[in-house]
Parts: structure tokens; C-alpha cells; sequence
């Protein structure tokens, strides 16, 4: 039996039908195109959505979470602590202050007063070459000497600073490096800006940073400043230790397992009978530990 066509009325329901889905696809494609993250969750579910999606590479999704995550940081979490901090005293000689300099290779040093228990400046180690001897044509009488007349201001910043904010004002003002106040108006730490570019790019190393074979330094008789990428078997050997490196290759990744969670700067965690304190970590991993034996 020969099937009736479709009346007039039925087919216009049908294009319309078929009108209001492309409609409807067309304004869905739409919303997608020009949808606006309202947080940085969304923001960032949107980018590994492109990344799956094989719009944008893998790289460059780390790259941007990074620099996402970079403006909720606080300083307190890329500061140098105190305790670390390589000071000048305000009543070094000429001598002490170029060997001080010498031998951390450091081009800034905050310059403690220590009748007053206060930092009152910055040395730049530049400002001491023309006081170096066989550097300067003219003899140089080091009684003339005075740090006071050498060293520049220190910008003092709150613990609680988000370091993208401090990157703008490293930038702006030329400067780069500042002290870090804690809430009672106490110096705790200070912050460059290699530290603060260090949290979108990765550890940035010079000529003047340790080559791979020396993740260990020794500070003093009874502490060292061990890389958080030093193998558990080089750790071992060094300090005598026993800690078992079939789950994780570095000491890093075994102090992080035996604290439970993502610790925080100066935190510490006591291992067979070694003190371990994170001195340098962000959010994804230690860079620095301080241990004490």
C-alpha cells in the first residue's frame, strides 16, 4: 500500500522542529565560545578541557596553572627565613665584609645593627669593588671606609603579601630584594625576585648555584642545606642514615610522605634522630631542607 506523503501542516512542523535544534546547537556554541570563568577553579577545568581536547599542549596548561596559582601565593611561602639569612654586621671591617661576600656569592646582604637588634639597610656587593684592593688605580685608605655611607634602603613588606602583587613592585620600583615583617613588626625573612619568578618558571640556577654532584652544603658543625632533589641513596650515604628508597627516589619525596601532607616553610619532622625543616618549598614540592644531625 503506498504511504500518503506528509500533509503540509505535519512538514512545517517538522522544519520547524529542525530549525529550533540548529537554533539550539548554534546558541550552546555560542555560550561555549564566549563562556566567562567565574573563579579560578572554573578557569582552570576550562583549560584542561582545551588541553584534552588537544587545543593547547601540555606545556604550555602547566605554564598557565602555574601562573594562575602565582597570584594567591603569599610571601611568607617563597621568603628566605631569618634563620638563614647571610647578614651583615654594621660594625664589620673593610676585611670581614669582603670575605663575607666572597664566599656566599651573593650580590645582596641585609646590614644588621646590632646594638639595636635591627636591619637597617642593604650592602650591594658592587658598592665594595672600588674598596677592594688591586681593583682601584689610587691607594686606598681603608680608615676612610664607612658602610654607613654605602648602604641603600630596604623596602619591609607583610607576610601575608601575594607575590604577584610584589613582583609588580619589584618592577616598578627598580628594586630586588625586600624584608619580610610578621605581624608584630618583626623582620622573619627576606624575598627576592628570583624567588618570586622561581614560582611561574621553575628553580632558576646560575653559575654561582651548586652543581648537581653537591646537593649537600654544610652550615655549620651540626646543620646542612640539602636539595629537595638529592637521591635517598647519596642521603643515606652521607648521614648514615636508613631510610628506604624502593617508593620514592629523592629525599624530598620521602620527607613529604613521612609528614602526611604538603608541609609549609620551617615546618619540621624529626627522622632517625635527624631534623629535617622545609627551608625553601611552594605548592607543588620542596626545593630546600635544613637538617640538623
Amino acid at each position: 500500500m503506498r504511504e500518503e506523503p506528509p500533509s503540509t501542516e505535519a512538514q512545517s512542523e517538522i522544519k520547524l522542529g529542525l530549525v529550533k535544534k540548529i537554533k539550539n546547537y548554534f546558541r550552546e556554541l555560542y555560550i561555549k565560545l564566549s563562556y566567562k570563568p567565574l573563579d579560578q577553579e572554573e578557569l582552570t577545568s576550562v583549560l584542561r578541557d582545551a588541553e584534552e581536547n588537544n587545543v593547547i599542549d601540555k606545556g604550555i596548561l602547566g605554564m598557565i596553572e602555574e601562573t594562575i596559582e602565582f597570584s594567591s601565593i603569599p610571601v611568607r611561602d617563597v621568603m628566605v627565613p631569618r634563620s638563614q639569612m647571610i647578614l651583615i654586621n654594621d660594625n664589620d671591617s673593610l676585611d670581614i665584609l669582603l670575605k663575607k661576600v666572597v664566599e656566599s656569592s651573593h650580590s645582596r646582604f641585609p646590614v644588621l645593627d646590632e646594638v639595636k637588634n635591627s636591619i637597617v639597610g642593604i650592602l650591594l656587593a658592587k658598592d665594595l669593588l672600588k674598596f677592594a684592593p688591586g681593583l682601584i688605580k689610587d691607594e686606598f685608605d681603608s680608615q676612610e671606609f664607612e658602610l654607613t655611607k654605602i648602604i641603600r634602603p630596604v623596602k619591609h613588606i607583610p607576610e601575608s603579601k601575594k607575590i604577584n602583587i610584589l613582583l609588580e613592585e619589584f618592577k616598578s620600583n627598580r628594586s630586588h630584594m625586600a624584608l619580610v615583617v610578621d605581624e608584630f613588626g618583626e623582620v622573619s625573612g627576606l624575598v627576592t625576585i628570583e624567588d618570586v619568578l622561581e614560582e611561574i618558571v621553575g628553580e632558576i640556577e646560575d653559575e654561582t648555584d651548586q652543581a648537581d654532584d653537591q646537593k649537600i652544603t654544610q652550615i655549620t658543625s651540626r646543620e646542612y642545606s640539602v636539595s629537595g632533589l638529592t637521591e635517598i641513596e647519596e642521603f643515606n650515604e652521607k648521614f648514615n642514615t636508613t631510610f628506604e628508597d624502593t617508593d620514592f627516589d629523592t629525599i624530598a619525596g620521602y620527607v613529604m610522605n613521612k609528614f602526611g601532607k604538603f608541609p609549609v616553610v620551617n615546618e619540621s619532622i624529626k627522622l632517625e634522630k635527624i631534623k629535617f625543616t622545609v627551608s625553601s618549598a611552594n605548592k607543588k614540592r620542596i626545593n630546600k631542607l635544613r637538617v640538623k644531625v
